[in-house]
């Protein structure tokens, strides 16, 4: 009952936000009027009067007077242009593209969970702040909801998954960077220990019992990491990263970090094949990127987080994993990895994994108020005793305007270890499925927070030895929620928050 009421308030205190953030947003900018007006997307278009562009129908925005003298260098700034992306266009003010609170040569729209990449064309759900060159960007989720899982494994409740970050970045001179992010989470609060339903779901546990059938929640603390990066030259550069806890260099971006899952509330149930090291307790990474392509190796702690969500676990460092990155185009973001994982499960600490993944994401901007996301990813796990098993996951979201659909289709084959079953069936394998569908449409939209009432249908398949177990070989799973998150950033508000942010 308490975490209901907690839950309860939480939902009616970031409701009530939406309006005064919007009021806020509505207050006369404290820029001094300038005489012509520009749009960021299409700077070849020119005006008098503020408005929108005629081309693209972005806001426009005020041009920084031509100085009479030549400029200092910018700082964080650089002249070359990411081929192909949508911020090859300078920002009108600081003469520059925003860059990632990771690698100062790669544009913001590129970053994702950890050091992994997106497509550049991505959208962001956020709110930028500048404190002059500096630069603080806030993004996060939560899903008020009533979900209902049939089958004999199966529950219902009322929970709330959610995560919240905020990703800074200082420039050091012209051409390096120190970064820092935040992520946390109220999982423990509003999921409890077990987590919530999610059939066919495994890994962690609780109790000192394996958790089947439920995804775990998450740890307050998700990410806490610093970064420093270094420009060489238009087409070489480097970083560090530390994260206790972080993200090594393994796997896709994580699912609440890939547009294509971002309106989805349930983790993929190939969540620890895919992309489960997202939170690690102690990784180091070092990477290297030239032009589009990223080398990236990591050492972290293999062993999964423990069932104490709001400490911080003892870090091992002892595993490792590489990865390389490639967009080609600005709507494309490809990766494989391969990584060593040392114990990582708690109740069974004799277990090792090698872990496998490569993933494809796709992103397609359709206008100014619409998109098109959809992601493949592959990922097999060799465990110490009981062989390779792989996951197959196909994703996708649809948005226009205030309306969003998407989709979700997955392949896991899991061990009956994994499932928690019992006599000759713990060491068989079991090709299980997933197939959902949703939709969520927007209460509020654009006014700084969105707002969203969603539903999603969900039918799980199974091979017939297991219903013993789960009472069918068919399981359903019903729930409707709010998404709430900040509304999508549009490029000529980044240019005003940048103007702001050089008045300080």
């Amino acid at each position: 009952m308490t975490r209901h009421v907690i839950l309860v308030g939480f939902v009616v205190t970031l409701t009530a936000f939406a309006p005064w953030l919007h009021a806020q947003e509505a207050k006369p900018s404290p820029i001094v009027a300038a005489t012509k007006y520009t749009c960021v997307m299409h700077p070849e278009v020119v005006s008098d009067k503020t408005g929108k562009c005629p081309k693209c129908g972005m806001k426009l925005v005020p041009m920084k007077p031509k100085p009479k003298a030549s400029p200092l260098p910018s700082t964080h700034a650089s002249n070359e242009m990411h081929s192909g992306s949508h911020h090859d266009m300078k920002m009108p003010m600081h003469g520059m593209s925003m860059p990632s609170s990771i690698s100062i040569a790669d544009p913001m729209s590129r970053e994702s969970s950890g050091t992994a990449w997106v497509p550049d064309s991505t959208p962001m759900y956020g709110k930028m702040f500048m404190f002059g060159d500096d630069m603080l960007m806030l993004h996060g989720g939560a899903f008020p909801r009533y979900t209902n899982v049939s089958t004999d494994r199966g529950d219902d409740r009322i929970d709330m998954p959610n995560w919240f970050m905020g990703m800074y970045s200082h420039p050091i001179g012209d051409n390096a960077q120190l970064g820092a992010r935040l992520m946390m989470s109220l999982d423990p609060l509003t999921e409890g220990g077990r987590g919530y339903p999610l059939l066919f779901q495994t890994g962690e546990s609780w109790h000192n019992q394996p958790l089947h059938d439920r995804q775990h929640p998450h740890d307050l603390f998700d990410e806490l990491s610093l970064s420093y990066s270094q420009k060489f030259n238009a087409d070489l550069s480097s970083y560090i990263y530390f994260g206790y806890p972080g993200e090594p260099a393994l796997g896709a971006p994580t699912f609440m970090h890939r547009l294509s899952a971002m309106d989805n509330p349930d983790a993929p149930i190939g969540h620890h094949w895919e992309d489960s090291t997202h939170i690690t307790f102690g990784v180091a990474t070092l990477g290297a990127v030239w032009k589009t392509v990223k080398v990236e190796g990591s050492i972290f702690t293999g062993r999964e987080p423990d069932e104490n969500r709001y400490d911080f676990d003892r870090p091992r460092f002892d595993s490792y994993s590489g990865r390389i990155s490639w967009n080609p185009t600005q709507n494309l973001a490809l990766q494989v990895s391969h990584g060593y994982l040392h114990s990582p499960e708690a109740l069974d600490p004799q277990t090792n994994q090698h872990r496998t993944t490569a993933s494809a994401i796709y992103n397609q901007p359709l206008g100014k108020d619409a998109n098109w996301a959809t992601s493949f990813v592959w990922g097999q796990d060799n465990n110490t005793g009981e062989g390779k098993t792989e996951a197959f996951l196909l994703e996708t979201d649809y948005q226009r305007g205030r309306d969003t659909i998407y989709a979700r289709w997955e392949r896991v084959e899991k061990s009956g270890h994994e499932l928690v079953l019992s006599g000759s069936d713990l060491g068989r394998i079991f090709p299980v499925s997933a197939y959902s569908l949703g939709y969520v449409r927007d209460l509020t939209h654009g006014k700084g927070i969105d707002v969203g009432l969603g539903g999603e249908f969900t039918v799980s398949t199974m091979p017939d030895r297991l219903e013993r177990y789960y009472g069918s070989d068919l399981g359903y799973g019903v729930q409707v929620f709010l998404r709430i998150r900040p509304s999508r950033m549009q490029m000529g508000e980044m240019g005003s928050d940048m103007e702001m942010g050089t008045k300080k």
